[in-house]
């Protein structure tokens, strides 16, 4: 299979250990403004994807990432935020990484090259057609990544990706794949930095897109958020006190009583 590997093409910048700071930084900047723009082009294939996954979701099915190095962080990265910002279980959102959980902070030898693994990682979780399951790879070639999506496509589960090299080889297997072209890197090949921020931002489009549209967000406020902290009950007081009319003290109260912002405004009439 012929594709161009965009992302590892030599840098449009030379000598970076000659420049300045402020080079360096103005240079990167410079680069990373480019990524919006490229993940701007990529939103019909994003929507279509959120779509989909709604509709998994509100089967009854979960979403899951896999990737491996800066890929496989990012979707944990995703994965981890949604039940504190959501509210949702911690199994209905999950990030898996080539390696496991020991990949997070160092990097596992060889891990990303058994095309094997990801499929067993996944049937830990009793994986089935009403789930989906999104591959993550800037490169689009990893095998932990490419072998989980052909194993799943066999068992019939729908499949997504987001890489940013186009016709590659994981953005061929996918149902419904993801490819901002962020071109080079300012330091060659160095995946983590525009790729990594393209893959980030459409993380973020996702679950932010789904959960919405799962109901999760009232107005524009994280109603179902856990109140893990005071900043968050704070915040919680301060939604309850916007929507309701109610003192910070009373409004505290209520929130403690039902124990999250949703139950608080429902006990009220509010919601």
């Amino acid at each position: 299979m012929q594709f161009k590997k965009t992302t590892e093409e030599s840098s449009l910048y030379q000598n970076l250990e000659t420049m300045s700071t402020a080079t360096l930084l103005e240079n990167i900047n410079a680069e990373d403004h480019k990524v919006a723009l490229a993940v701007k082009k990529v939103l019909p294939a994003v929507e279509k994807l959120v779509d989909r996954i709604v509709l998994q979701m509100n089967s009854g099915g979960r979403l899951f990432y896999i990737g491996a190095g800066t890929s496989g962080r990012l979707g944990i990265l995703d994965a981890s935020e949604c039940p504190p910002t959501f509210g949702v279980s911690y199994d209905k959102v999950i990030g898996l990484i080539a390696g496991g959980d020991v990949a997070i902070r160092k990097a596992v030898e060889n891990a990303e090259d058994n095309n094997q693994q990801a499929i067993k990682d996944l049937k830990k979780y009793n994986i089935n057609a009403q789930d989906v399951v999104i591959g993550i790879a800037a490169s689009g070639t990893t095998p932990y990544v490419i072998g989980g999506l052909q194993a799943c496509k066999q068992l019939g589960i729908h499949t997504g990706a987001i890489t940013c090299n186009l016709n590659s080889p994981l953005d061929q297997i996918a149902d419904d794949s993801i490819v901002p072209i962020v071109g080079p890197e300012f330091v060659t090949g160095s995946s983590r930095m525009k790729a990594g921020t393209a893959q980030k931002m459409v993380l973020n489009m996702i679950s932010t897109s789904v959960m919405i549209k799962l109901g999760h967000v009232k107005g524009n406020k994280m109603v179902d958020m856990q109140l893990s902290n005071d900043k968050l009950v704070d915040r919680g007081t301060r939604m309850i006190m916007e929507n309701t009319g109610l003192g910070y003290e009373k409004a505290h109260n209520l929130l403690l009583e039902h124990g999250s912002v949703r139950a608080a405004l429902d006990n009220y009439g509010v919601c």
